[in-house]
């Protein structure tokens, strides 16, 4: 594998998709040159591939002759000793000889029977000798495996160097790259109905069959990066190369994605580079005594809002660590991307608080960008894409940054899509705010269109955002308090459920075929889950009882998630067949206010809407451009979702040579309120 260091920027391609970018040339171009400069700078000094797997170096490691080496980077120490079970904890014992560049070395032989002198899973310790004579307990940044006693505060560091016979053997391979990206958002600990922490051996068995059922083909797994306090949802990361210990072992996560890979699942990992904990005695904060080493000095290394240090993305040793991670996740267990979380924090000096982002490129342009961090994003998404075709990052943006998902050698960020932020907080503002009657079809429309032109975004009408504490799920929005006492198939259809389960399936079918390039659900979410989440803590008593899914709901026949569920994996197994996902954006054709239609085509496809809280339509006529006709292939009032079946799927719709909503043909359909209907063109 190598990768090359591009000589030039293709600039006119990136202009010619957006010409107003041409305004901001000298910008564009400086972005590359800073991104292509320190990229040079790594290939001529130490390589690129070696710089980008500098975890088969640092760390801790046994060497072949079955003895012990570890390298750190620890530039404001005064001495590194190493101490731990192997030792009887004996700090003098064990000293590192100091290196140039702020480096520590240690090397111990084996033991005389050729075993290594440090055994597999025991607990170790650095100890950092700081300039102001301090003695400090620290773990190392390139630290696999840490574990916390029950009711400790704090992470021990162990050796995880396992026997060959029990290091997991990956037996399956990579599927394929989807065109069409489903993805299913999920959180390990939370994967049970039971009131613990659940594992990675019960996701392996119980929820990917589940995922695959629902016609998702990628997860996307949060919380796995290790993370001292639970209830931050894994956004407070301690140890950036070890595997969350809370829901087993390194090698059970690697079971986890091998069988995902086993059944044709993607796994994406959410990456936290944009901030870390401040823990001191277990993460990366004042790792040498010092405030800085990885993170700015003073109030640039740290985020205010979010209590977190910021790392210093020009220094070379933070670059080795954090694309170095990303090339561990990829290498040790297979995941297939990346979700990098906080990007607009990242980008921007100010971190988004406050900017409203109005479009003005100037916005994106000026002083407020920064670009050491942008130049990082480059790094990152350059070097995976030259040395892993397979793979997918995704970012978490919310100012609509030109370019974040076009090609680096375009001047452009290098992501291959972005979430869709704004499609979820329309959703909840107008189901919090406005009745049906005065919903705008247009608005509606315009939010799920609005992104930027050949740049892919993810869709989802509700992620894990709108699912934590102090927000409601759409269902929850929709259904409230009846969700408990309602939704029982022999209890009677209220008209608040009736309506619930209408507009559940409405929003996420025209989000999934309207709102962008793939789409993305949170686990629990595709059957109405009626609770929010809420991790264990003091205020509410450490308790589990939001800490979980309640799968149990919709496997249960009799109740009502079962048609939620049901009809989200009919919405994307339809996907699958037609892939629209990976279509152009859909042609809507109409967007009637007083009716309360919406119409677009996509993939071949007519996706039919009516929003009306009371009025049906018979012989609504409907632009298409194919003549031929017409059969429904989905629709959300079929009585296996919980609808009344007041749609006849046995009837054909012939198109009609009769021009209509700027389209060549037309049909006429009937469309009963709060239903849509997706129509398929027969041969």
């Amino acid at each position: 594998m190598a990768v090359a260091v591009p000589e030039t920027c293709d600039v006119e391609t990136l202009y010619s998709i957006d010409p107003y970018l041409k305004a901001h040339h000298r910008e564009i171009t400086r972005r590359f040159d800073c991104f292509k400069q320190s990229l040079t700078d790594i290939e001529k000094n130490e390589g690129i591939e070696a710089f980008t797997s500098s975890y088969n170096t640092l760390g801790l490691h046994q060497t072949a002759d079955g003895g012990i080496e570890s390298v750190e980077w620890a530039p404001g120490a005064e001495a590194l000793f190493l101490r731990g079970d192997f030792n009887n904890w004996q700090r003098a014992q064990h000293r590192y000889e100091k290196l140039p560049f702020g480096k520590w070395k240690l090397t111990l032989p084996p033991n005389s029977n050729g075993t290594c002198p440090i055994p597999h899973n025991s607990m170790i310790k650095l100890e950092v000798l700081s300039k102001d004579g301090q003695m400090l307990d620290r773990i190392s940044p390139w630290a696999k495996y840490v574990c916390q006693k029950e009711k400790a505060n704090v992470f021990d560091w162990h050796f995880w160097n396992p026997p060959k016979e029990e290091i997991y053997k990956f037996q399956h391979p990579r599927p394929q790259k989807p065109e069409s990206l489903r993805i299913y958002e999920a959180h390990v600990g939370i994967a049970s109905w039971e009131g613990k922490i659940s594992s990675y051996k019960n996701f392996t068995y119980n929820v990917i069959p589940r995922i695959k059922n629902l016609g998702y083909n990628a997860i996307q797994l949060m919380a796995i990066m290790e993370h001292a306090y639970y209830a931050s949802f894994g956004y407070q990361i301690t140890s950036f190369y070890a595997a969350s210990s809370r829901y087993g072992t390194p090698e059970e996560l690697k079971e986890l994605v091998d069988v995902a890979h086993k059944n044709g699942l993607y796994v994406l990992l959410d990456v936290v580079h944009s901030h870390a904990s401040k823990n001191v005695a277990d993460g990366l904060n004042q790792f040498d005594g010092t405030e800085s080493c990885f993170f700015h000095e003073g109030g640039r290394g740290t985020h205010d809002l979010w209590d977190s240090r910021l790392f210093n993305y020009t220094a070379w040793e933070v670059q080795r660590f954090l694309l170095s991670n990303l090339r561990w996740w990829i290498e040790q267990y297979m995941f297939d991307g990346f979700r990098f979380d906080g990007t607009t924090s990242m980008i921007y000096h100010s971190h988004g608080m406050g900017d409203g982002f109005s479009g003005d490129y100037n916005e994106y342009f000026g002083l407020n960008t920064d670009t050491e961090s942008l130049v990082y994003l480059m790094q990152a998404n350059y070097i995976l894409h030259s040395l892993y075709p397979f793979i997918i990052t995704i970012a978490e943006e919310v100012s609509g940054m030109p370019g974040l998902c076009r090609p680096v050698t375009e001047g452009g960020g290098g992501f291959d899509y972005k979430l869709a932020m704004a499609i979820p907080d329309m959703w909840i503002k107008i189901l919090k705010h406005e009745q049906d009657d005065n919903w705008k079809m247009a608005h509606i429309v315009h939010t799920l269109t609005n992104r930027r032109w050949k740049e892919k975004h993810i869709a989802y009408a509700e992620s894990h955002d709108q699912a934590l504490v102090g927000d409601k799920t759409i269902a929850f929005w929709l259904m409230d308090k009846e969700m408990y006492t309602n939704m029982s198939c022999l209890t009677h259809l209220s008209l608040i459920i009736e309506r619930g389960l209408a507009l559940h399936k409405m929003i996420r079918l025209i989000t999934h075929g309207l709102g962008g390039e793939g789409y993305l659900n949170f686990i629990g979410n595709e059957f109405g889950h009626p609770e929010w989440l809420d991790f264990p803590r003091v205020g509410n008593n450490e308790s589990f009882h939001h800490a979980r899914r309640q799968f149990n709901l919709a496997d249960d026949d009799l109740l009502r998630y079962k048609f939620l569920n049901r009809f989200d994996a009919d919405m994307n197994h339809l996907d699958e067949k037609y892939n629209w996902l990976a279509s152009p954006q859909g042609y809507v054709s109409c967007k009637h206010d007083g009716d309360k239609v919406i119409a677009f085509e996509r993939a071949g496809l007519v996706f039919v809407f009516n929003f009306h809280p009371s009025q049906s339509f018979t012989d609504y006529r409907i632009g298409v451009d194919e003549p031929g006709k017409y059969a429904v292939v989905l629709d959300t009032d079929d009585e296996k979702f919980g609808g009344q079946q007041r749609v006849d799927h046995s009837a054909t719709h012939f198109s009609k040579d009769e021009p209509w909503a700027n389209r060549k043909n037309s049909i006429y359909v009937y469309v009963p309120c709060r239903t849509a209907i997706v129509l398929a063109k027969q041969d």
